[in-house]
């Protein structure tokens, strides 16, 4: 893995010592990573919410840590553990991701689990609109996204050892009590929205979908594209991973099209045809194509758009809580866990206009 800002010249920053035992890092990996070697460096990659990320570097090897944050943490939230296994299994698969090493639950190590994987050098553009690159490659670089998550959803859980990655049948039901649990266990200020969606969603529940393999965050900064080609070499961050509806999961990744770059990392309003970038329905019809699926009707992608809108508000919530706790990953997690309500507002005045909520 390896995080480089819009441009492919600029590296993402790295912060300085990490605040545990390298030494005994080191010896770990002496011992579970095959060929691991010489002295150890570790430097923290910034920026992310989420699980802290580390540059290992030993032996003229370079290698990524991803471990859960410290402090008490909400149940089922930073499953590193999940992150290994859908990663090493999805290995060799129409669905690009880095060598995975080895998965460490013992927390006497460097005080909570985690996992090692390869360093994939390329990159990580952070502004969905690409605008250092140029219209060509614009258009093929999105081509290359619908594809690869078309291809990651085409594979069948059961033929990569996943078919036990998540519980069967009532998929949007389950999803929607989770997050309504993560959102009410980490709530730190009154959000009217959210309550009218958790009252809201269960009762307005689509027929269910079908069943793949979905990554749960689908962001175009969660992708490592070639240093100088558009195309994907890996998908990162699968902690949200499970067996679920891929229109469920294609429709978050769509969100970028309907929400502005203030809201959360999207484009609405942009000059999409002066960028190259295509529209939504146009992008939307090459991915059923590609998976070869009818398209959804329309009241089912709205409730899929706005339970993400949902979903979102409550991640970005469990962000606004550690903040309140001190235990917040990121440096601009104080900014980003404040956008829980207005998204929320987004997804109740959707719910009301879309599907008369």
């Amino acid at each position: 893995m390896a995080r480089m800002q819009e441009s492919p010249d600029d590296n993402a920053p790295l912060s300085a010592r990490p605040p545990f035992d390298e030494a005994a890092l080191a010896r770990y990996l002496a011992t579970h990573v095959e060929g691991f070697r010489g002295s150890l460096s570790v430097s923290r990659f910034e920026g992310g919410q989420s699980n802290p990320t580390y540059l290992l570097e030993a032996g003229g090897e370079r290698y990524v840590l991803r471990k859960k944050p410290d402090g008490v943490l909400l149940p089922s939230a930073h499953a590193v553990d999940r992150e290994f296994k859908v990663m090493s299994a999805l290995r060799g698969s129409g669905a690009p991701v880095a060598r995975t090493y080895c998965l460490c639950e013992d927390a006497s190590i460097i005080g909570t689990p985690f996992y090692v994987m390869a360093f994939v050098e390329g990159r990580i553009f952070w502004d969905p609109t690409l605008r250092d690159l140029s219209r060509e490659d614009r258009a093929a670089l999105y081509d290359d996204m619908n594809r690869v998550i078309a291809a990651l959803h085409a594979i069948d859980p059961a033929s990569v050892g996943l078919a036990d990655f998540g519980r069967p049948g009532a998929y949007m039901a389950r999803q929607v009590a989770r997050w309504s649990g993560q959102y009410q266990a980490s709530r730190t200020r009154p959000i009217p929205a959210m309550d009218s969606l958790i009252a809201w969603l269960p009762l307005h529940l689509p027929p269910e979908g079908a069943i793949g393999v979905v990554h749960g965050d689908l962001r175009i900064d969660n992708m490592i594209f070639h240093p100088t080609e558009p195309r994907i070499l890996a998908l990162l961050d699968w902690e949200l991973s499970t067996l679920g509806d891929p229109l469920a999961d294609f429709a978050y990744h769509m969100m970028t099209w309907d929400l502005k770059a203030n809201e959360f990392r999207g484009m609405a309003g942009a000059d999409l045809a002066a960028l190259g970038i295509p529209e939504a329905p146009a992008y939307l019809a090459r991915y059923f194509e590609r998976v070869g699926r009818e398209p959804a009707p329309r009241a089912v992608w709205d409730y899929y758009f706005i339970y993400n809108l949902f979903r979102l508000a409550a991640i970005l919530q469990g962000i606004a809580k550690r903040v309140e706790e001190g235990t917040a990953a990121g440096a601009d997690a104080r900014e980003t866990g404040a956008k829980a309500g207005p998204l929320a507002e987004i997804a109740w005045r959707w719910a009301r206009e879309r599907l008369g909520a």
